[in-house]
Order: structure tokens, then C-alpha cells, then sequence
């Protein structure tokens, strides 16, 4: 009875190596590689890239109004090249209250400085013409008249320049 247990575990062993030869072999065999065949057609080559990511450019300059308002009407796309001095965009002023009212009182005191100026010329150019007052007081009246008119003309502009944006002295902002 020994001697056949013996046996068959050597003969199961013995199996087992040679079970284990050939399944290494047949791991080891390569599978034939089986080609598709195609057959050549006329066209174009088309090769298309997608790159993820971002484009960033050289430099950035940022652009910012002399005044403040919104924006009417945009001359330029982003990423446009431009030069010094290029219309960018044409802006509506939207005036506030406050400077609105300081730039009209500065136009009625400019009114009243000039028909002050105007008055005190007016009722000394004929002590001047008769040679009661020097010609120097007269010359001091006359200056205060111009830089009335002066006064006058740089308020009004300052108020068309809050109100509508331009000023008819300076040209467009």
C-alpha cells in the first residue's frame, strides 16, 4: 500500500512537470500577426493639431479715459493692433449733478465778474479820454475786462465739456 501511494504522488509530481513544460511552451509561443489589407484612396491629407492652453501676449498696456463716462461706440476688437494717437472709442459723458452745478455757477459768477469788469471800464474811459485818471488805472481796468472774457469763455467751455463731453475749444476728448 506504501509503495502505491508512493507511485502515484511520484506519477501525479511527474504530471504535474510535465503539465508545467508545456503550458511555459505554449505561453511562449508567438501568435501569428494577421494584417488587414487596404486598398489606396485619392485625397487629401488633412492633420489636424488641438493644443490646450492660453495665449498670452507680450505686453499689456492698459487704456483708461480722461473722463469718465460710457462707451458709445468701440473702434478696435481685442487683440487689434493699434498706434499712438488711434481713435479707440468715442464715450458719452454722463454728467453728475454736482459737477453739473459747480460748472454753471462758475459761468453766472464769470457773467457777473464780466459785467462788473465791463461797468467800472465803461465809467472810467471817459475820466481816462479827459485825463483825470492815469493811464496805467485805466490800463488795469482794462485787463480786468479781459481776463473777464478769459474767465468767461474757459467756464462756458468747462460747462459744454461736462455736459455734452467736447469742448468747442479743445476739440473732442
Amino acid at each position: 500500500m506504501k509503495r502505491i501511494v508512493r507511485n502515484t504522488l511520484i506519477a501525479l509530481v511527474a504530471a504535474l512537470f510535465v503539465w508545467t513544460l508545456w503550458f511555459l511552451y505554449q505561453k511562449s509561443v508567438e501568435v501569428p500577426e494577421v494584417f488587414t489589407i487596404e486598398h489606396p484612396v485619392k485625397g487629401n491629407i488633412v492633420k489636424k493639431t488641438i493644443a490646450n492652453g492660453s495665449i498670452e501676449p507680450r505686453q499689456e498696456v492698459a487704456v483708461k479715459p480722461v473722463v469718465s463716462g460710457i462707451i458709445r461706440e468701440l473702434f478696435v476688437e481685442a487683440g487689434d493692433l493699434v498706434k499712438k494717437g488711434d481713435k479707440l472709442a468715442t464715450i458719452q459723458i454722463v454728467p453728475d449733478m454736482l459737477s453739473l452745478n459747480q460748472a454753471e455757477n462758475r459761468v453766472r459768477s464769470a457773467e457777473i465778474s464780466l459785467n462788473n469788469a465791463q461797468l467800472n471800464f465803461d465809467r472810467n474811459k471817459p475820466l481816462a479820454a479827459k485825463g483825470v485818471i492815469a493811464a496805467a488805472e485805466m490800463q488795469t481796468f482794462e485787463v480786468a475786462l479781459k481776463s473777464a472774457k478769459q474767465e468767461l469763455d474757459a467756464a462756458r467751455d468747462a460747462l459744454q465739456l461736462v455736459r455734452d463731453g467736447i469742448s468747442s475749444s479743445s476739440g473732442s476728448s
